[in-house]
């Protein structure tokens, strides 16, 4: 964890330096204009002082830069997006799908006693369809009771009463899409070619 830390503080004083240059400004503009010493911004861009928060917003400010852009840090998709897990009843959901409407994907991850193991189905308009990732999977589907393990899918039209939780006690990842009435999924296979 500390080498990977290093390794990002080290790129910062390089970024700064080619921004800097990329705007053809000097050290004594970027003081007068961020409010930082000369000494400071030539030890930040040389690697001789470590960047921390206080200077780093200024100078990302000056640039008009996302202080992201200055450390490197990762991309995180559409920022106008917020996929922010919804956690319920020890399941924990975090929404895939950006458009609103339609089909939705989640993924889910169930904690392994959170609902308990007395089953209580319920019911609601829509159709779902489930495929676990790891773990095993207890669903019962109206009448039935059934135990999905890794790669396993199942689908059902939700007016079905249906409840799931962990079947062993350990914790549950899986992927589920759902549709409000009507909506289902649409699988299509090829032959298999000879």
């Amino acid at each position: 964890m500390t080498s990977d830390l290093d390794a990002v503080l080290d790129a910062v004083g390089p970024r700064l330096r080619a921004l800097r240059t990329q705007r053809n400004l000097t050290l004594g503009e970027v003081s007068a204009a961020s409010g930082i010493s000369v000494s400071t911004l030539s030890r930040l861009e040389s690697g001789g002082r470590r960047p921390n928060l206080e200077i780093l917003l200024p100078i990302a400010q000056l640039y008009g830069v996302p202080l992201d852009d200055l450390v490197g840090a990762p991309p995180t998709g559409d920022p106008r997006v917020h996929l922010r897990p919804i956690t319920h009843h020890g399941m924990t959901a975090i929404p895939l799908t950006r458009r609103p409407g339609g089909v939705q994907a989640y993924k889910m991850v169930l904690a392994g006693n959170a609902r308990g193991t007395e089953p209580d189905p319920q019911v609601h308009e829509g159709y779902e369809w489930l495929y676990i990732l790891d773990g095993s999977l207890r669903l019962v589907l109206g009448d039935n009771d059934f135990t999905l393990g890794p790669g396993e899918a199942a689908e059902f039209d939700t007016r079905t009463p249906h409840w799931f939780a962990s079947a062993d006690g350990k914790p549950v990842e899986l992927i589920s899409l759902f549709g409000q009435q009507g909506e289902r999924m649409h699988v299509r296979a090829r032959p298999k070619r000879s």
